[in-house]
């Protein structure tokens, strides 16, 4: 599918030149739009048609962006944002990246087609992601879980370092020496930020970085299976994993299960995001408990709230731990 970068990059414009043109803006010089015209024509781009019908006005419409639907995080913050949502008369459209850019660009463009009142968006990258599309069309933004490129847009974040430091420190103060950390890629602020909690945590206790005890996965099951794996399969495995996502949790917890280690007694664990399924399995897990349908909330408020003219505001929650038996602390001596 032909996005607004791609049309962009052919005409060597900005993409919010190319929004600007397709909008139909009188800002762009005439040379420039024909430039863009020319290079929408030959990558056949075509918007949605909806915008065109509505004359330019605004639709009801706001979207969602999120990086993985199928992660119990997300859908939880949505139900928080469509309560707001209905409350100012809006209808939420929901659309999932797979944590891919190009397909995140490809929905900011609908959202731009659509001429949608709002986007609420968890950036797949937070080096890579474009919002400025949006920006250049009016479309009010605002996003969640990860920081974004711009600190001129609207964010709600978790204080995810306070998060992974209480979460480390609990590891440490149970007697566990050797505390490994599974964390995300390295394009997203909330992996940076929660890998440097975990190493803040280290350094007040007195302990020293062991980079081979960090691992880098993908937020999904299967990255937090391998990761896990590796570390267990070690010539010195840890003695406690701090485990940065729900759905690494769980591929976490069946390397251990599948290599025979018990959780508490062989190794200590604690995961971020408090799942249902945490309390439900046994051992019960101890986790980082973010307020997920708050987030939602905030966001949905914040949005509710755009084209006032006010500065980007950028709200932080806090997390709380959440203790239970996959942390308990081991007997001295």
């Amino acid at each position: 599918m032909t996005t607004i970068g791609d049309v962009a990059r052919a005409a060597g414009v900005s993409a919010a030149t190319v929004s600007r043109v397709l909008n139909g803006s009188a800002t762009v010089s005439s040379e420039r739009a024909e430039r863009v015209r020319q290079a929408a024509e030959s990558l056949r781009y075509q918007p949605s048609g909806p915008a065109r019908a509505l004359r330019r006005q605004r639709t009801t419409l706001w979207a969602a962006i999120v990086a993985d639907i199928e992660n119990p995080f997300f859908t939880s913050m949505i139900r928080g944002v469509e309560d707001i949502a209905q409350r100012e008369n809006h209808r939420l459209v929901l659309c999932n990246t797979d944590e891919d850019v190009d397909k995140e660009a490809a929905y900011v463009d609908v959202a731009i087609a659509d001429r949608m009142a709002g986007v609420i968006i968890a950036v797949a990258s937070t080096t890579r992601s474009s919002l400025d599309p949006l920006v250049a069309a009016g479309i009010p933004v605002v996003a969640v879980d990860r920081r974004p490129r711009s600190s001129a847009i609207d964010s709600v974040l978790v204080d995810n370092r306070l998060g992974a430091r209480l979460a480390t420190e609990h590891l440490l103060d149970g007697g566990a020496t050797r505390v490994a950390c599974i964390t995300g890629p390295a394009r997203l602020s909330n992996a940076e930020t929660r890998l440097a909690g975990y190493r803040d945590a280290l350094a007040e206790r007195g302990h020293r970085l062991d980079r081979t005890l960090v691992r880098r996965a993908d937020f999904r099951e299967e990255g937090g299976h391998r990761a896990a794996c590796s570390l267990l399969d070690g010539p010195r495995p840890p003695d406690a994993i701090f485990v940065t996502n729900n759905l690494m949790t769980l591929g976490s917890l069946r390397a251990l299960g599948e290599r025979g280690c018990r959780v508490p007694d062989d190794v200590t664990l604690v995961g971020f995001d408090d799942a249902l399924w945490t309390s439900l399995v046994s051992p019960p897990l101890s986790v980082v408990a973010q307020p997920t349908a708050e987030i939602g909330r905030q966001a949905a408020e914040l949005l509710a709230s755009a084209g006032s003219g006010r500065p980007a505001r950028h709200v932080v929650l806090a997390p709380t731990l959440a203790i239970r038996e996959s942390s308990r602390h081991r007997p001295a001596g």
